[in-house]
C-alpha cells in the first residue's frame, strides 16, 4: 500500500493497477489511489485456460511500467507477460529477488534499508523517488462499518477495549495461549481495559477459547470477522497485541498502537514502524537457520508475559495521558 499512495501522489493523472490473489483483494477493493484491481484466485491458478485468460485481461491494459514487490517467480511472470517495458524488482537476497524474478525483471534495485516496508519504496527510485512517504489509506468500507456497530451494539462492546490476535501463518510464531490470557489479564487488572480475542479457522477458535477461559471475565471471545470486519474492530481498538502475521500489520496500517512479538524472523525486517508502536523480540533464527524458521518455536518462547505487559503499559501509560481520563491505571491486584 505505501508503494500505491506514493506513486499516487508523484503521478496523479497516471493510471495504477494492482494484481493480487484473492485472501487480500478485500483490503484493496474501493482503495482511493487505485484505477483497476486484477485478483487471482485458486481457481484460474488450477486451470490453465483461465490462467492464461486472466494473463491476457492483465497484457490488454497496457502498462508501462510493472513493479514486482514480491520478489518470486510467479509475480515477475505477471509482470513480464504484462508487456510492460519497464520491469522493476530487487536484487537477488535473503529474502527479496528469489527464484526466476531476477531474470523477467530487467531493472533491479539494490535496497539499503532493513525493514520490508521501506525497502519495498525503494523500488521507486527508478522513477525518481527518492524520498517517499509512508502511508497505507486502508479504504473505509460503510457497509462494514455499520456490521460492526450492529455487532457492538449485540454483543455490549463498551469502549476503549484491546484486541488480542492470537494466531500465525506458521507454527513458529504463535505465542503459547496461558501466555496471552496473562496479558489479557494485566490490561484489565492495571488499566480497566477488557480484551478481545480475535481469530481465524478452528485451530486458532481453540487458541483463542482457552485465552478467555483462562483470562476470566477481561476476555471475550470475538465472534468470526472477515478481513475487513476485523479492519473495523482494529480501527476502534485502543491496542493490538498479536505476532508477525497479517493482522497485526494490518493494525499498524491503521495506526491503532500496537504491541508485536517477533519470533524467528528479524524484528527490522518485520516488526512496526512508527512511535506508537511497541515491538518486543528477545531471539532471531539466524539466515543460515533460514529452513527451520517456520517450525522453530524457540525465538516466540524466549517471550514472556512481563515482556509483553511492560510492552502494554508503555502504551497504555501514553494513552491515559493523551485519553484525558478514558483510561485509568487501576489499583494494582496481586
Amino acid at each position: 500500500m505505501p508503494i500505491l499512495c506514493e506513486l499516487r501522489r508523484r503521478f496523479p493523472e497516471s493510471k495504477i493497477a494492482w494484481v493480487v490473489g484473492a485472501g487480500a483483494a478485500d483490503l484493496l477493493r474501493g482503495h482511493q489511489d487505485l484505477d483497476e484491481l486484477f485478483v487471482l484466485s485458486k481457481d484460474t491458478l488450477k486451470s490453465i485456460k483461465a490462467y492464461w485468460r486472466f494473463l491476457g485481461t492483465i497484457r490488454a491494459w497496457k502498462p508501462d511500467t510493472a513493479i514486482d514487490a514480491q520478489g518470486l517467480s510467479k509475480s515477475a511472470w505477471i509482470a513480464r507477460y504484462s508487456g510492460a517495458r519497464y520491469r522493476i524488482g530487487l536484487r537477488r537476497g535473503e529474502f527479496e529477488g528469489r527464484e526466476l524474478s531476477t531474470w523477467f525483471n530487467n531493472i533491479l534495485v539494490a535496497p539499503e534499508h532493513d525493514h520490508v516496508v521501506l525497502r519495498g519504496l525503494e523500488l521507486l527510485q527508478p522513477l525518481g523517488i527518492d524520498d517517499p512517504q509512508v502511508a497505507y489509506k486502508v479504504p473505509h468500507d460503510s457497509a462494514i462499518a455499520a456490521h460492526v456497530e450492529s455487532q457492538f451494539r449485540d454483543l455490549g462492546v463498551i469502549e476503549p477495549f484491546g484486541i488480542i490476535n492470537v494466531g500465525a501463518g506458521w507454527p513458529s510464531k504463535v505465542w503459547p495461549a496461558p501466555r496471552y490470557a496473562a496479558v489479557a489479564k494485566h490490561l484489565g487488572q492495571r488499566w480497566g481495559l477488557p480484551t478481545w480475542i480475535a481469530w481465524g479457522g478452528q485451530q486458532e477458535l481453540q487458541i483463542a477459547q482457552e485465552v478467555v477461559a483462562r483470562a476470566g471475565s477481561w476476555a471475550r471471545l470475538m465472534p468470526a470477522t472477515r478481513l475487513m470486519e476485523l479492519a473495523q474492530w482494529t480501527r476502534q481498538a485502543s491496542l493490538f497485541v498479536g505476532s508477525d502475521t497479517g493482522p497485526m500489520h494490518l493494525s499498524v496500517a491503521l495506526d491503532t498502537p500496537t504491541v508485536a512479538l517477533i519470533g524467528p524472523m528479524p524484528s527490522k525486517r518485520v516488526g512496526p514502524l512508527g512511535s506508537k508502536h511497541v515491538t518486543v523480540q528477545r531471539l532471531e533464527l539466524t539466515e543460515k537457520q533460514r529452513d527451520k524458521r517456520k517450525s522453530d518455536s524457540r525465538p516466540m518462547l524466549s517471550i514472556q508475559v512481563q515482556d509483553a505487559t511492560q510492552a502494554c503499559d508503555q502504551i497504555c501509560s501514553r494513552l491515559a495521558l493523551e485519553a484525558s481520563g478514558a483510561l485509568k491505571p487501576q489499583s494494582r491486584v496481586a
